[in-house]
């Protein structure tokens, strides 16, 4: 007899290997650009240099853990949405059949664990892993799902992943030039 609950622990772990593997990148980011700007000695004279990074490295790990999160809470509103309005099954067994696609995310924490001092690596592989858990996802719901409902899933999927994106990338744009526009010497540049 097999536990459904036997993967529950899988997206936490998924979450904790990204966020650290995200976060020891960031660390040499930080540690770079505060010496960059000067205060790199500064912050020496309260922390030595192992108590720094590992402050880094908490934080970071808590960013980046709020982050995959919220991402991990999103796509499971956006699968359980898509679910609803394209599937004919309405007892839960489909959504106990993508359950075990954690372990997906689960490799590909454990994957970027190759890339870690490659920003690139990171993304890259945090991106394929999304786009094989949504071709598995999609595989999975295939069979209580119409042709007319995978293109619905699939549009409602892209629709609402690249909506978010683009305005998170928009307001992002928005805030850089506003403090470029502020500043004395980049007044005149703009993106």
């Amino acid at each position: 007899m097999k536990n459904t609950y036997l993967t529950s622990y899988l997206p936490l772990f998924s979450i904790l290997l990204f966020s650290l593997t995200f976060s020891v990148y960031g660390v040499d980011v930080f540690v770079d650009l505060f010496k960059k700007i000067g205060v790199y000695p500064g912050m020496r004279e309260f922390l030595s240099d192992i108590q720094l990074k590992l402050v880094l490295l908490i934080l970071l790990m808590i960013v980046f853990f709020m982050v995959f999160a919220a991402l991990k809470l999103i796509a499971e509103t956006i699968n359980g949405v898509s679910m609803l309005f394209f599937s004919k099954e309405s007892e839960g067994q489909l959504y106990n059949r993508v359950r075990s696609g954690s372990l997906i995310y689960f490799i590909g924490g454990v994957a970027s664990v190759v890339s870690l001092k490659s920003f690139l690596g990171l993304v890259a592989v945090f991106a394929v892993t999304s786009i094989v858990y949504f071709v598995y996802f999609v595989y999975k719901i295939s069979v209580t799902v119409s042709k007319a409902g995978i293109i619905g899933v699939i549009s409602l999927q892209l629709f609402t992943w690249s909506s978010l994106f683009l305005t998170i990338f928009f307001v992002v744009l928005k805030l850089y030039n506003g403090v470029m526009a502020s500043l004395p010497i980049m007044s005149k540049v703009k993106l």
